[in-house]
């Protein structure tokens, strides 16, 4: 008999996350994995050509949960998917990430009851947690909030590296219910590698391997205070004297750097290169030949770790410390990163390592740990 597994995804990353799980899963004689989008994101690069790139079908079930609150969107999700998992008695279902879906899903799946005459502690999905452990200890952002609880509720909580493992065992969490698999992330790039190097997005753009920054903003506490802006925007300026930059602007930072009249003090600069918003490969394939990344995203940290690449993170805490104590990620300040900038072009940020098991085989690791649940 088949295993019916649901792979929760609500936006572009959690896609991104889930496709190599699927691609494992659909492998395997005995698993029907099937793909939930939640819907709770609109994306612009949700397009065809994503799924075509990921070679993922349609979404097996779309649940159509759209915008709103923080309560909103995790209320509508967990109304949406009860009725989901009453009508197809997953197995199993996979939450993935910190988004307001993951523990909305998590809700619905470890309440529900298949039979109320059961009394046993089957008569529900397991519900596992792939990237789970991550901490930034700061319970004022919302994704802190969705791991926390989502990793209190999750039967199983796979980890990407031993810093996860570390926090959930500080917590109190129960030894047998953490697996370390690896990162999932590296195992979508390096499925799509091939496509990420044969891209021509930096070469399109004049550019020479390791001669120009890539630079991502989007954060609120970075681009919606006028004052914060107008720093960065001088940073730019900054570092435009020593390397050409790429800055794919987010259409919030984009609003707001038009909003202030800051847009002309860097769109006039030769050195700056503004782009709009890129798919996974083109964004990709910019990266891989960059000579420095600075962002305040959460997968860039991860992905330039891996591939060797310094990388300044513009933010007070990272949810993925092992990107500083192992890789090439530091954090920032609006104060201390110009000297940062020069440090590291000049050679000083030292070169890092990739954390163990980020090796682009996490999926089947994951599938070896979900036949094994399953089994008993």
């Amino acid at each position: 008999m088949k295993r019916n597994i649901h792979l929760i995804a609500a936006a572009r990353p959690n896609f991104m996350k889930i496709a190599p799980l699927y691609h494992a899963l659909a492998k395997e004689s005995w698993a029907d994995p099937k793909i939930v989008h939640t819907g709770q994101h609109y994306d612009l690069n949700m397009s065809d050509a994503f799924f075509h790139d990921l070679q993922l079908p349609e979404p097996h079930i779309h649940l159509g949960a759209g915008t709103g609150s923080h309560a909103e969107q995790t209320g509508k999700v967990m109304m949406a998917y009860e009725k989901i998992v009453l009508e197809h008695k997953p197995d199993m279902v996979v939450v993935v990430g910190d988004v307001n879906s993951t523990i909305a899903c998590t809700l619905a799946a470890t309440k529900v009851v298949y039979d109320p005459d059961d009394t046993s502690s089957l008569n529900r999905p397991l519900v596992a947690h792939l990237e789970a452990g991550l901490r930034s200890f700061d319970r004022s952002m919302p994704e802190e909030v969705n791991r926390l609880a989502t990793d209190v509720l999750a039967d199983i909580l796979w980890t990407p590296s031993s810093d996860g493992d570390e926090h959930l065992l500080h917590e109190g969490v129960a030894r047998e219910k953490i697996i370390r698999v690896g990162n999932i992330m590296i195992d979508s790039l390096e499925m799509m590698r091939d496509k990420i190097e044969a891209d021509p997005a930096y070469t399109d753009l004049g550019l020479e391997k390791g001669e120009y920054a890539v630079v991502t903003l989007h954060r609120p506490a970075n681009v919606d205070n006028p004052t914060s802006l107008k720093s960065l925007c001088d940073m730019l300026t900054h570092l435009a004297k020593a390397l050409t930059i790429v800055f794919p602007v987010h259409p919030r930072t984009r609003k707001n750097l038009e909003s202030t009249g800051l847009l002309a003090s860097i769109s006039d600069n030769p050195n700056i290169k503004l782009l709009g918003p890129q798919n996974y490969i083109s964004f990709m394939n910019l990266v891989f030949n960059c000579r420095i990344a600075i962002t305040d995203s959460g997968g860039l940290q991860e992905e330039t770790t891996y591939l060797g690449i310094p990388c300044l993170t513009l933010r007070p805490n990272t949810e993925r410390p092992i990107t500083i104590t192992q890789g090439t990620n530091q954090l920032s300040t609006l104060e201390s990163i110009e000297g940062q900038i020069d440090a590291v072009l000049r050679g000083e940020s030292g070169k890092g390592s990739a954390p163990d098991l980020w090796d682009g085989k996490t999926a089947g690791r994951v599938v070896d740990s979900i036949k094994s649940l399953l089994d008993t």
